[in-house]
């Protein structure tokens, strides 16, 4: 008896050292197997204490936290401090801040990547999509009343019988869907009280139109079609908390308004761009950008913008490749708006390309300095092998490359067939190369081919030596192979980048 106490009391004592801090566990290497078998359905975000991210998620994370917690569930929030538990941190892959992972049934070698936006009503509702049904029975009006209270979207589906193809196509829609909480009936006060006379599906919301009901087909595909293009506000404000909606849906083609909210004018700027939303709902997201944030700054230089410009419009696609449009009028009416739309609807526009002005020293210092006037000419010259960093100007990798990449066009300055360039590529931009992300290095060689190579290597001079002396072949990639790379403009739009307060750790991305 005296051994299985002492077992008992070491297992109460080893529960006891997993700490909590507004209902979130705080976990260790030393405790998280632990945590993981004392609770089997747990959400871990990995986070550093000086990402600006984080910061802003800590209420909303506590907040889930608590909700559920107050339900008597038994899915449970954690947080690890990924810089004082690196060795956890490099077992799971955590490159950025904040990384959250899902370990479903204690399971710890393949957890599932959180995927939903960062506030609280998100994170609660992502964790029951994968913990419970996939759509919760609704057997009251009460119960009904109370999931479209709570949330800010909800789909019901109505159906007398649960078991007919209509429903079956419903569930599983609703199994598809992270961010969204589904609810099913077939009582008949519940039809009732929401007016519906027959089966199908409404989508409740707290914006808009209220409510929109289905009527197509009931199959998966049109179901989601549906959700997809009433799940989002006709325009929604572009927020570090809105961004995880915004990117990760599936309309990946955005018009941007650029607008101090601040300005006199500004609901009239609003009403005019709401209206010209209506005609492209399901097409085109309308997103508007406070110009006048801090933290929207860089997205105005990825656009060329500067806030004293603003209002302006720009339209972006999120697709394999980036694109960017500028709509011919800056005036921001409904009218204009709806004419830009349209002509990018039917493959009429022509992608807006920035560029600086040629400097006049551009090709006198060991580094030359390319823009999108000059691109073309100097990297397809037939007669030189051209080898260009793509960088920007915040971006802490490029920074720390600087140094190498002079000393590298030191070596060759005086080369007969041998350019070191570099181009600023939040100011410029050409159509035939794509830059996802910084810095980018690509090898132009000789000839009449334009061919482009990848460089993979070495971040070294050595590195990038041997990469020239062989022609591009010893640390390049295959033509058209994309090498893996650091600061990335998706990510940098997406709000994955470090905030400002890490500058003094070299990068402006938040990565490990």
């Amino acid at each position: 008896m005296l051994k299985l106490f002492l077992l008992c009391t070491l297992a109460v004592l080893s529960r006891a050292d997993i700490g909590e801090e507004d209902d979130v566990l705080v976990l260790k290497k030393s405790n998280f197997e632990e945590a993981l078998k004392a609770h089997p359905n747990i959400l871990v975000e990995f986070y550093a204490p000086w990402c600006g991210h984080c910061k802003a998620l800590v209420p909303e994370y506590a907040k889930a936290a608590s909700m559920l917690k107050a339900e008597g569930s038994e899915i449970r929030l954690a947080k690890v401090d990924a810089t004082e538990e690196a060795d956890l941190a490099q077992e799971y892959g955590v490159r950025g801040y904040p990384t959250i992972k899902f370990f479903k049934g204690g399971d710890k070698e393949s957890p599932k990547e959180y995927s939903a936006g960062r506030q609280a009503d998100d994170i609660v509702n992502w964790l029951k999509k994968r913990t419970g049904p996939a759509a919760t029975t609704l057997g009251e009006v009460a119960e009904a009343e109370s999931m479209i209270a709570h949330n800010e979207v909800a789909v019901i589906g109505f159906f007398k019988d649960v078991e007919s193809e209509g429903a079956k196509a419903f569930l599983n829609a609703a199994e598809a869907v992270d961010d969204v909480p589904f609810g099913i009936t077939s009582n008949d006060a519940v039809y009732s009280k929401f007016e519906v006379s027959k089966d199908g599906v409404v989508l409740f919301k707290k914006f808009d139109e209220g409510r929109n009901t289905f009527d197509g087909e009931l199959s998966k595909a049109d179901l989601l079609a549906f959700i997809k293009a009433n799940q989002l506000p006709l325009v929604i404000e572009f927020t570090e908390q809105t961004a995880p909606k915004i990117f990760g849906g599936e309309i990946k083609s955005h018009i941007l308004m650029f607008v101090p909210k601040a300005a006199d004018d500004f609901a009239d700027k609003m009403v005019e761009f709401k209206k010209a939303s209506e005609g492209f709902k399901g097409k085109i997201l309308f997103i508007f950008i406070d110009s006048e944030v801090d933290d929207n700054q860089r997205i105005l230089e990825f656009f060329g913008l500067k806030k004293e410009e603003c209002p302006a419009i720009r339209l972006i696609t999120l697709e394999d490749e980036m694109t960017k449009y500028r709509p011919e009028s800056e005036a921001i009416t409904a009218d204009n708006i709806v004419a830009f739309c349209t002509l990018f609807t039917e493959g009429k526009l022509k992608p807006h390309l920035m560029s600086q002005d040629i400097p006049e020293d551009w090709d006198k210092n060991p580094v030359r300095v390319l823009v999108g006037k000059n691109f073309e000419e100097v990297v397809f010259d037939s007669k030189k092998n051209v080898f260009v960093e793509f960088y920007a100007p915040w971006c802490g990798h490029c920074k720390q490359l600087d140094p190498i990449w002079t000393k590298l066009g030191e070596k060759y300055q005086d080369s007969a067939d041998i350019v070191v360039a570099k181009m600023d590529s939040t100011a410029n931009e050409i159509e035939t190369v794509k830059v996802h992300s910084f810095p980018t290095l690509k090898f132009f060689p000789a000839g009449d081919e334009h061919k482009v190579v990848d460089y993979n290597g070495e971040r070294t001079l050595e590195g990038f030596t041997k990469f020239l002396e062989s022609g591009g072949k010893d640390g390049g990639a295959p033509a058209g192979e994309e090498g893996e790379e650091d600061d990335g403009i998706d990510d940098m739009v997406d709000l994955d980048e470090q905030d400002s307060d890490s500058d003094a750790d070299g990068g402006d991305h938040d990565e490990l």
